[in-house]
């Protein structure tokens, strides 16, 4: 399947009959903007409000027909159902496409994502943790559908043990698979740790960079540090870890740190809605940096209609990665909202002690240097 932005793809989110039209217009721009970081066009939407997925695909073969139909018509390569799926509703959704001779491929929101971290993955590195997240997300898929094909076997015992026999096969392959690659990755966790040993030993400061998908965590990196990184209006454009090194001019009469200090900063990978457990584990080691760091920037969409909820995932996944050190809420973006609303925000946000600025036009980016400053060396 080629990578151009001419991948036509049909999208479906199955969601709740509770969640209101903002919510499910919400929902459904954040995976077209997922379809638009792969390089897909999306051409058709469809949101299908259910309390329970069906068992079998998850979206009901009578709504997979009329999808395939419409596909047919339009000349759709890839359906993408904005949910997380079990092994076995992939692998049926797929067949009853084949079987029905239809060219179009379905992949579910982790498979979606997946494909995006592979594309955007640059380093080694990053490339041995996406081979690591395939492994942890193929693992139950190869089990559940070999279990599924031993009950299609019907009555044949052959037929049953075959795919039996594959699946052990398959799975023997994939741990083998994922012990070299763990292997590997621990060499850049022990180098990556000395590293960390001897910036202690110098008091080299580290304030670790995090945000959900999209907030200008990149642009407020660049503008810190001087140093240019991929800052652009798509979901996951950057992958990994970058390092930059800041200088804040320090007033104080202290003679230690008189001239100013130097600070190291890390950017790391963005943390989506419903990204599964695995996922995140898979690339421990490229967050291993901002775990460690004595603070870290929480940044924030400041214009973003959904940033509370934003905020909750965030805090969420860091809680997942045993993130726990001193945190601060960055507010970017404030060139895009009014007066009225930054006051808003304020008011509703003060519980966090929120930091205002933006990273594009530079207001308040010293005051947040100084914010740093006071910090780590108070």
């Amino acid at each position: 399947m080629q990578h151009n932005n001419q991948l036509k793809t049909i999208i479906i989110d199955i969601a709740p009959p509770w969640l209101s039209p903002e919510e499910l217009d919400h929902r459904m721009s954040e995976l077209e903007s997922l379809v638009s970081t792969y390089w897909g066009v999306t051409i058709v939407k469809r949101v299908q409000k259910k309390v329970t997925p069906d068992y079998r695909t998850f979206i009901g073969s009578g709504k997979l027909d009329e999808i395939m139909n419409i596909g047919a018509e339009l000349g759709a390569e890839l359906l993408i159902i904005g949910n997380i799926m079990k092994p076995a509703q992939v692998y049926n959704v797929n067949e009853h496409l084949r079987v029905a001779g239809s060219k179009i491929q379905a992949w579910d929101r982790v498979d979606l994502i997946l494909k995006i971290f592979a594309l955007h993955a640059v380093s080694p590195e990053s490339q041995l943790q996406i081979e690591l997240a395939a492994i942890k997300h193929m693992w139950p898929r190869i089990y559940g559908m070999g279990m599924e094909l031993s009950r299609q076997g019907g009555g044949s015992k052959n037929a049953k043990w075959q795919w039996e026999t594959n699946t052990e096969i398959m799975k023997r392959h994939l741990k083998e698979k994922e012990r070299i690659i763990l292997e590997k990755l621990k060499t850049y966790e022990r180098t990556r740790a000395l590293h960390r040993d001897n910036r202690k030993r110098n008091n080299l400061k580290t304030v670790g960079i995090v945000g959900y998908t999209n907030a200008g965590k990149s642009s407020l990196f660049n503008t810190l540090t001087k140093k240019w990184v991929l800052a652009e209006d798509k979901l996951f454009a950057t992958l990994g870890t970058s390092v930059g090194k800041v200088w804040i001019e320090n007033p104080s009469e202290d003679i230690a740190i008189k001239n100013g200090i130097e600070i190291l900063l890390n950017d790391t990978i963005w943390f989506i809605r419903d990204l599964p457990p695995d996922l995140i584990a898979a690339f421990t080691s490229t967050l291993e940096d901002s775990i460690e760091s004595d603070i870290l920037l929480h940044v924030i969409d400041a214009g973003d209609p959904w940033c509370d909820e934003k905020i909750t995932i965030v805090d969420d996944t860091l809680r997942e990665i045993d993130a726990t050190q001193p945190r601060l809420y960055v507010f970017n973006k404030i060139d895009t909202i009014n007066t009225e609303k930054l006051g808003e925000l304020r008011e509703k946000y003060s519980h966090l002690n929120p930091i205002f600025l933006s990273a594009h036009t530079g207001v308040w980016i010293e005051e947040l240097k100084e914010i740093l400053r006071d910090k780590l060396f108070s």
